[in-house]
């Protein structure tokens, strides 16, 4: 198989080399040779000897350049180094073959020193199993005992041993098949996924990290709404995310229906996926709809409601970034900004939109106005496609209002004229309760259009309401602060 053009050739010579002189059997492994023959980019390179893999990388390195740093993880057995070849920076990791036993209350191995047939018997997927030879009479033979090949041109998920005692061994696995599921757009093997589906109350040990490094690349797909459907059917999502399925399930009372609503997200979510790889925003859309369920009443008037679900959902958020151990910090704030306004621009969409409508929107959202956008239009699901039609269009004038307006007032991440410190000098009153009712009277009267962004009207305008308040002025006001 040829190894050239994916990496420097130069590389795997050298590797070739150095393995031949210190009587090394040496192979390429997992990844990156599913990535090769699927044609799929890759700058991860997984190097596997028969001996010590901190050795060899010791040795590669030095003889590319001894100036290159090797980091070592003596715990692992395993070392790795960078290396750049002027067009990417790759990242080779050594590790000497092994093989490995588990215990039933965890997913950390015994290891031991293994030969190459230990080392594939231990692979999680016949895909990931395969190994191309470094020796310089067999260089670039591609070793597959398990038809990991076949596998791939099936498109299906296949563990080299039995798929009860892999999940078993290590639930992470029972993840890792959903998301090259996903990834890949393959089939995971359906003795495969029943022994998933056995397994699944075992993904319990796996840390929560784990757990999210492997969501966050289903997030990351192409089509992440399929992997979330598999993660549903297997069992697992019960586990690793609650909330969602709860989302799951159309209820019915006197003929009267809501979608289910686990679909629609899965749906928005792959429809943002089509225009964006923001995957906070991706986050955004899993979580739109996240407090529908607990906001869920039924009037026999008008039928299932879901009154104030985005500021509960926005509520939510937080404690489900805690659980689940995401960062809580701006991106959380993020997804809570876009969740909690998500309906802004379909009402506006539905509605004579009005110039301090999109003021105040265009202010709420600042700089994140472009992907609530994004974020409304996918929520747009509707079988109807007249409906879809129709709310499409009226985007497009909100888009063009929304234009205007930010070109004439700029409204997108502005702060009021006049400042608290200027009220403050004016009226010569101290920091409190009064200097914020100017301030916001301010702020409201530019949002709703009786004043525009300007400091002099603003400042008048500041007078007024000071006078109102029985405050008088200084008679050397500031001067313009802008």
């Amino acid at each position: 198989m040829n190894l050239a053009g994916r990496i420097d050739e130069y590389i795997f010579r050298t590797i070739s080399g150095v393995a031949q002189e210190e009587n090394l059997p040496a192979y390429v492994i997992g990844g990156y040779v599913r990535d090769l023959i699927l044609g799929r980019p890759s700058v991860d390179v997984d190097i596997m000897t028969v001996g010590s893999g901190i050795d060899l990388a010791r040795k590669v390195a030095s003889k590319i350049d001894k100036r290159i740093p090797v980091h070592y993880f003596k715990n692992f057995g395993t070392a790795m180094f960078r290396y750049d070849d002027g067009k990417q920076n790759w990242i080779i990791e050594f590790v000497g073959a092994r093989r490995e036993s588990y215990s039933r209350d965890s997913r950390k191995p015994v290891v031991e020193n293994g030969t190459l047939e230990d080392d594939q018997n231990r692979r999680d997927f016949t895909i990931n199993a395969m190994a191309l030879d470094l020796a310089p009479d067999h260089y670039g033979e591609l070793i597959d005992p398990f038809n990991g090949l076949a596998d791939i041109e099936k498109k299906i998920i296949r563990t080299p041993r039995d798929p009860g005692i892999t999940y078993s061994d290590d639930p992470l696995r029972m993840l890792r098949a959903i998301r090259f599921a996903t990834q890949l757009n393959f089939t995971v093997d359906p003795t495969s996924f029943d022994a998933i589906i056995r397994n699944k109350e075992r993904i319990r040990i796996i840390s929560r990290e784990r757990i999210n490094d492997e969501l966050q690349k289903i997030i990351a797909s192409d089509k992440p709404g399929r992997g979330f459907v598999l993660l549903d059917k297997s069992g697992l999502l019960a586990y690793i995310f609650p909330q969602l399925q709860d989302l799951k399930g159309a209820e019915f009372v006197d003929g009267k229906g809501h979608k289910d609503n686990f679909l629609h997200t899965l749906e928005v979510l792959d429809n943002v996926a089509e225009k964006s790889n923001n995957i906070w925003l991706r986050w955004a859309a899993l979580l739109h709809d996240i407090a529908k369920p607990a906001t869920k009443k039924y009037d026999p008037e008008t039928g299932w409601t879901f009154h104030s679900h985005e500021y509960v959902g926005y509520k939510m958020i937080p404690v489900i970034f805690r659980k689940m151990k995401l960062p809580m910090n701006e991106k959380m704030r993020y997804v809570q900004k876009l969740v909690l306004l998500h309906l802004r621009p379909i009402v506006l969409s539905e509605e004579s939109v009005s110039d301090s409508a999109i003021r105040r929107l265009l202010y709420e959202a600042g700089e994140d106005i472009d992907d609530l956008m994004l974020l409304s239009e996918a929520d747009i699901t509707s079988k109807n496609p007249r409906k879809v039609l129709r709310y499409l269009k009226n985007f497009t004038l909100v888009r063009k209002k929304m234009k205007e307006i930010e070109e004439k007032d700029r409204i997108r991440n502005w702060q009021p004229p006049i400042s608290g410190e200027t009220i403050m000098k004016v009226f010569n009153i101290p920091s409190g309760k009064v200097v914020g009712i100017i301030k916001n009277s301010i702020r409201e009267a530019i949002l709703d259009g009786e004043i525009n962004n300007e400091y002099d009207e603003a400042y008048r305008f500041m007078i007024e309401k000071g006078k109102q308040l029985g405050l008088n002025p200084t008679e050397n006001p500031p001067s313009n602060e802008c």
